[in-house]
């Protein structure tokens, strides 16, 4: 299949601080690719690092152009959005506003009303709040407005940090059955940092392991899924 997303050589720092080191990662059209790791590890900073959020330096090509230099609002232009850790909801904004602040860079308000109805579809429980500020919702609740605010952007590429982070196991099966019904039925490309590696290996087609901002592992997620030392330090067994 071909890459989507391609990183060549790709560092990242935080002033003087080198926290990637020549990463090559590519996630594939229509495909889901996981990050595993270690708190501490990078994972985080990849993500903000194709956002434009942090200092680079190497090659980052998206749909066939480059993203090097690119503000963050230009990314997300692209097609990009990022479903950041700790959910970054609006808490004071109704879930109806949520919703509309992540179609902020569209125009087209039938466009944009249909696409909230699409995003109640796939999670009715935010239509049943809509009015409710989202500050008030339930941990998983506020995580399906996240990922529903994403995907007000209609992106070709979703970013998701964390995505299981502080939610119950029966939350966490729905939301990533949510996201696997989501790349299937709308082609949408997955980048996912996930501390569950059971479930993310389970989701994902490959995978990367990074280790103090290196890759040190990577494969379909099937071959990562089975090697030992994954199965020992993130499976727990």
């Amino acid at each position: 299949m071909t890459a989507l997303l391609e990183t060549r050589g790709l560092c990242a720092f935080y002033g003087d601080t080198q926290a990637l080191f020549g990463l090559d990662l590519a996630v594939e059209e229509g495909g889901i690719t996981t990050l595993l790791g270690a708190n501490g590890a990078g994972k985080t900073t990849t993500l903000r690092s194709l956002c434009g959020m942090v200092r680079t330096r190497g090659e980052i090509q998206f749909n066939g152009g480059s993203l090097v230099g690119q503000a963050t609002e230009s990314i997300v232009r692209r097609g990009i959005a990022h479903v950041p850790q700790g959910r970054g909801t609006f808490s004071r904004q109704t879930v109806e506003e949520n919703l509309e602040v992540g179609a902020m860079t569209r125009r087209d308000r039938a466009g944009i009303a249909s696409d909230i109805e699409r995003v109640y579809r796939y999670f009715p429980r935010l239509k049943e709040r809509r009015h409710q500020q989202a500050g008030t919702l339930s941990g998983g609740e506020q995580q399906m407005l996240a990922v529903g605010r994403a995907m007000m952007l209609r992106p070709r590429l979703m970013l998701l940090d964390e995505p299981s982070f502080g939610l119950a196991p029966k939350i966490v099966e729905e939301l990533f059955g949510i996201l696997s019904t989501l790349n299937r039925s709308e082609s949408v490309s997955m980048l996912l940092v996930e501390q569950n590696a059971a479930i993310a290996l389970e989701l994902a087609n490959h995978a990367y392991l990074i280790e103090t901002g290196r890759l040190v592992m990577a494969g379909p997620a099937a071959e990562v899924r089975g090697d030992e030392n994954i199965r020992k330090f993130y499976l727990g067994y």
